[in-house]
């Protein structure tokens, strides 16, 4: 990191580094990273307060060009790694950087944690359903039938989604964005920093070595008005050609439905509301081509913050002595109680 610390207000070019960016070409990391950038300047971020944490896999080469503190640390642990920055320095701005092999995989536990515990930190969780590091083999996130070098005759798998996995363990921030639609992932950055807790971002990043074009169904300029649906607060679950069909509860299912958009069906189509957990985990659970991909802020509810005295910040105060007490009070201690 350059170490020159300065007041001036930063630019996206500020937090480049002098590496190479080695990533494919044509690879939507690169998108990701100059969304990140320009983030990280508009919300007037400083490089000496912010830390980036990534686990293994090409999404986390990203601490290598940004230019503030960086751990690339190991597979799957960069939550663990994480929590333990933000217990010794609360103050710290934490971005954790993974993909679907690095944090389902072998690193789903610590993501389970991180989640649940809601550690205030940002976590970016490239999806682009491949192992591509290691030459694409199949991954948590990877559809059934997937051929690839670890599964010739298709994979047997049933996948795991990740926004779902997220709000099942308990994350108040979960959202989902798309490496080619830099405007919205952008604002849903905005959003994740300005949460207090853990925000978990599943971005969808095109492989395109390994598995290209795997999500232009919904993705692709020709398909994106039929085949996603982009949430936003206070606004109708609208999509298509002229929003001209919508989302609607179904009481048949105890879910969502479809329907097309007139007079006489307005009021059916339901308006988001990120804080109802019940209908984030519907639109997260969405799939095409039944239904379109929901995309943007899902869920927004947030609750008490994860912290180094013990006690969960926002909380009532117990009385009790806090672990930080305890981590300076020497290597003995007293056990008081009867004889």
């Amino acid at each position: 990191m350059n170490e020159q610390l300065t007041t001036k207000q930063l630019t996206p070019a500020d937090f480049a580094t002098d590496q190479e960016v080695r990533w494919c070409p044509g690879c939507g990391d690169y998108a990701i990273l100059k969304a990140v950038r320009t983030v990280l300047a508009e919300i007037g971020a400083r490089r000496e307060n912010t830390v980036f944490v990534s686990g293994i896999g090409c999404s986390s080469r990203f601490p290598y060009y940004i230019d503030t503190y960086g751990f690339h640390t190991i597979h799957g642990r960069a939550p663990a790694v994480a929590t333990g920055m933000m217990l010794a320095n609360p103050d710290l701005d934490v971005w954790i950087i993974t993909g679907d092999g690095d944090g389902l995989s072998i690193g789903g536990n610590h993501l389970l944690h991180v989640l649940r515990r809601n550690l205030n930190c940002q976590i970016l969780l490239f999806n682009n359903e491949t192992y591509g590091l290691t030459k694409g083999q199949y991954s948590p996130t990877s559809h059934l039938a997937t051929r690839s070098p670890s599964s010739p005759g298709g994979s047997i798998d049933n996948p795991v989604d990740p926004a779902s996995f997220a709000l099942g363990c308990g994350a108040r921030f979960v959202a989902r964005g798309v490496d080619t639609q830099i405007k919205q992932l952008s604002e849903i950055l905005k959003a994740a920093y300005h949460h207090k807790g853990a925000a978990f971002v599943e971005i969808f990043q095109n492989c395109i070595v390994f598995n290209e074009d795997v999500f232009d169904g919904f993705t692709a300029k020709s398909n994106l008005a039929e085949n996603q649906v982009q949430v936003e607060p206070g606004q109708p679950l609208a999509y298509g050609t002229d929003n001209s069909r919508g989302l609607a509860f179904d009481p048949h299912a105890l879910g969502l439905k479809t329907i097309e958009r007139s007079e006489d069906t307005a009021n059916d189509v339901l308006v988001h509301d990120p804080g109802n957990y019940n209908l984030a985990t519907a639109l997260a659970r969405m799939n095409n081509p039944d239904f379109p991909m929901a995309t943007g802020v899902l869920y927004n509810n947030p609750g008490p913050v994860y912290s180094a005295a013990g006690d969960r910040s926002g909380t009532e105060e117990t009385g009790r002595r806090t672990l930080e007490d305890a981590m300076r009070s020497g290597f003995s201690w007293n056990v008081a109680g009867k004889a």
